[in-house]
């Protein structure tokens, strides 16, 4: 297990160092930031001192060993725009994010769970086709597009929903959350519910298809033969076997769902780390598009990591063969 865990750690380091290479130059070598911050009045020596208090007079290697070595210090630059640690802005939008993701695993879970027991037990019944039907425009529609239809339907024809911002908050140990109070949740639902919409049909797709190969299996067969009840068979004997591929996949795609709430943060001006970084975008602040990815990056390694390690303690033989593959 030591030697597993080792190996794990080593490749998730080289992937970060690669990612952070790639990430710098790709950033970096694009554009030029002083032509967006800068007066066009200002003239060559009010130029060069920006340049280089931003840092962009030493050649490019040298910026990214100097962000490296800053990095480790934690310490990812400072943003041109507001002149102050990209970190600290992303870190302060970070709770924002967070919460629309796990709002939207939620919903996924709740939701995509029944449904697709549902699709897989009664296939070709009306309701597993009306089911399948629904999770392939969760997979088709654009998600902006969505977005935009759910404010128009809902907040605007309707009414019954705000549109966009946050609403009122709670600050619980410092980190303001909007869930806890009926204004705040009000403002949630529409945007995690857009951002859940795509997971949805992917639980949906997972659990039909996980419950129609459980029920051919013999412990199913077994089950029916002792007379146990159609809801605890399907309840102890089906879901269990299930659920573990599914969760699986929600871990996997909860750093999507971060890196990808972009969409939806901007549609509902919902104040997370998408909405910043699309901001950075627009005047090319490097340090926080960088500090954002690099986020980004680091949440998906860690995520990956942690799914390998206890799929390892689930079951041995990923261990087996990775140490197999490690020799060959």
């Amino acid at each position: 297990m030591l030697d597993f865990l080792i190996r794990r750690l080593l490749q998730s380091v080289l992937v970060l160092v690669a990612m952070s290479v790639l990430v710098f130059i790709g950033i970096y070598a694009i554009g030029n930031p002083i032509d967006i911050l800068l007066s066009p009045d200002a003239d060559q020596m009010e130029r060069a001192r920006i340049i280089a208090a931003f840092g962009l007079d030493r050649p490019l290697w040298q910026q990214y060993f100097l962000f490296i070595q800053n990095a480790l210090a934690g310490d990812l630059g400072r943003s041109f725009a507001f002149g102050t640690p990209a970190l600290d802005l992303i870190l302060e939008r970070f709770p924002a994010t967070m919460e629309l993701a796990v709002s939207a695993i939620l919903i996924a879970i709740v939701l995509g769970i029944p449904l697709g027991l549902l699709a897989g037990l009664y296939p070709r019944g009306w309701i597993g086709r009306s089911i399948m039907t629904v999770s392939i425009l969760g997979f088709s529609l654009p998600t902006f597009w969505v977005g935009l239809m759910l404010i128009l339907i809902f907040g605007v024809q309707l009414g019954w929903l705000p549109a966009s911002g946050r609403g009122e908050t709670v600050a619980v140990f410092g980190v303001p959350l909007s869930f806890l109070t009926v204004d705040g949740l009000k403002h949630l639902l529409l945007p995690a519910f857009n951002l859940a919409l795509f997971n949805i049909a992917l639980v949906i797709r997972l659990v039909r298809a996980g419950a129609q190969e459980a029920l051919l299996q013999d412990y199913v067969r077994f089950a029916r033969a002792k007379g146990l009840s159609s809801t605890r068979i399907i309840g102890v004997h089906v879901l269990k076997n299930i659920l573990i591929p599914v969760v699986t996949v929600i871990a996997l795609q909860f750093g999507s769902i971060i890196a990808f709430a972009i969409v939806t943060e901007t549609v509902f001006a919902w104040p997370g780390m998408g909405k910043l970084i699309i901001d950075s975008i627009r005047v090319l602040d490097r340090p926080v598009i960088v500090a954002y990815l690099m986020l980004i990056v680091v949440l998906f390694v860690f995520i990956n990591l942690i799914v390998d390690v206890v799929y390892s303690l689930l079951d041995p033989r990923v261990r087996l063969s990775d140490a197999e593959g490690a020799r060959g």
